[in-house]
């Protein structure tokens, strides 16, 4: 026991006499040993609550001020071995010195606590949700990327946690790409020097719960995830920390020969309102170029846009969420032109069951990270609104185009008709308006600091979006 707590330990002992009796030293270094607590929309109206903590014993949950409960393991603490198609050439073993522990919530709870801390309730209602991607301070050798880490300006995550935990968010999306940091930052590079990197926890909490923190604590989170969390690169710390589903040996991306498992998750929908859901496709694993027919992944992912497109008749309104865009574009070598960066490999699949949309019928707005800058597209042929918002913190990559005319394709026949664009930082609000009828979606684009900058409203498939600040 350290000396900080033994000196806890001593006080209560003092202070309280013989009552202290009800306390145990375990429950004491529970307390400090706590490192992230947060609350997970999962599938099937479930949400779960999740506790990280130093500890090898999981700490107790208390609903609604009732008895505490021992919560159950997820993943054990554990040192993983370096995979041997690891993405980088310089990785090392992941040390994750954390236990990860989990509880369903209970229909019918009001309020948790663990160990004392107040968890993230499940919304009665979602009207504000609160979007950010691509998050993570990027520190990858094989392409000789190394961000600022220690630059608050220039990897802004941090700031833009804070600003957005003041929004007061009914649940904050993140849509992929929770993690950067692959590769040692270069002897000499004082805009990473010291930073922590690698797959382990070490690098997870500079990367994502440090910053987060005010974040996690404002509002429960829906996942989604980015290829940075595909299994060769971050995929044991997603399944083992905030991936939805169950944490099992065969889907923690250990082992290679499982990666057909852990690589695919399968989709599935998270209420949003009685008429709206998001659909969530885990496109981690895709490749920016189309699949022939007979690859085993294009084999998957089409029969999960079967199951996706099973999912969209079970509610009108759909928003498809997934970390790569399939309508989107930068601009090109020439500053005037307009080059899409769609996911090929999707486009491939999609494509194959949707022709001429790409999307089932159902979805009005396909959500997306990925490409470094904020884009709301809406089109004039019968393709769903496209948003893309993979600007919240990672280094920014290129630029957005300022215009795109009816005679610019970003896919085959898609023409846009509205078109709004930032290649600057920032993180959105998507607020469900009820002061007409039907509800509309009022999309709000911010400056990492917070303040507006661009606002759309999304309404029947279409939006219609507006500068209101400055960039």
């Amino acid at each position: 026991m350290g000396t900080a707590k033994v000196f806890m330990k001593n006080n209560l002992l003092r202070h309280l006499g013989a009552c202290v009796v009800v306390l145990s030293t375990t429950s004491l270094a529970w307390a400090s040993d706590l490192a992230a607590v947060f609350t997970v929309q999962a599938p099937q109206g479930q949400w779960v609550v999740r506790a990280i903590t130093h500890a090898a014993q999981c700490p107790s949950i208390a609903w609604d001020g009732q008895t505490p409960v021992t919560m159950q393991v997820r993943a054990p603490q554990a040192t993983v071995a370096v995979r041997s198609d690891a993405a980088q050439s310089d990785s090392k073993p992941s040390v994750f010195d954390v236990t990860t522990c989990e509880a369903s919530w209970p229909s019918q709870a009001q309020s948790a606590k663990v160990d004392g801390q107040a968890v993230p309730k499940p919304p009665k209602k979602i009207n504000r949700i609160l979007i950010v991607a691509d998050t993570g301070c990027r520190l990858k050798a094989s392409e000789n990327a190394f961000q600022d880490c220690n630059d608050a300006d220039k990897w802004p995550f941090a700031q833009v946690a804070r600003s957005a935990a003041m929004r007061q968010a009914d649940l904050v999306v993140h849509i992929g790409d929770l993690h950067y940091r692959e590769s040692p930052c270069p002897q000499g590079n004082a805009g990473c020097s010291g930073a922590t990197w690698g797959y382990g926890w070490d690098a997870w909490r500079d990367d994502f719960f440090k910053p987060a923190a005010p974040l996690l604590a404002s509002a429960p989170w829906l996942f989604v995830r980015g290829n940075h969390e595909s299994c060769f690169r971050a995929g044991q710390g997603w399944f083992r920390f905030v991936d939805p589903l169950p944490w099992t040996a065969e889907r923690n991306c250990n082992e290679p020969a499982n990666d057909m498992l852990g690589d695919f998750s399968e989709p599935y929908v998270a209420a949003v309102s009685e008429r709206t859901q998001f659909i969530v496709f885990d496109s981690s694993k895709s490749s920016g170029k189309p699949y022939k027919t007979n690859d085993p992944v294009f084999v998957k992912y089409q029969a999960q846009m079967k199951t996706a497109t099973h999912l969209a008749t079970l509610k009108p309104e759909n928003f498809f969420i997934n970390h790569h865009p399939l309508l989107a574009a930068t601009q090109g070598k020439d500053l005037q032109d307009v080059k899409p960066v769609g996911s090929g490999g999707l486009q491939s699949v999609f494509g194959s069951l949707e022709p001429d949309r790409l999307f089932p019928a159902g979805v009005s707005v396909a959500m997306h990270g990925h490409v470094h800058l904020f884009e709301a597209l809406s089109f004039q042929s019968n393709h769903p609104v496209s948003l893309v918002m993979g600007n919240s913190g990672s280094m920014n990559e290129g630029f957005a185009p300022q215009t795109i005319a009816p005679t610019d394709r970003v896919y085959k026949d898609a023409v846009v008709d509205d078109y709004a664009s930032r290649s600057e930082y920032g993180f959105a609000t998507l607020d469900r308006m009820t002061d007409a009828t039907p509800d509309y979606w009022q999309l709000t684009e911010y400056t990492p600091q917070g303040q507006p900058v661009i606002q759309c409203r999304i309404q029947n498939g279409k939006s219609r979006c507006q500068n209101i600040g400055t960039k």
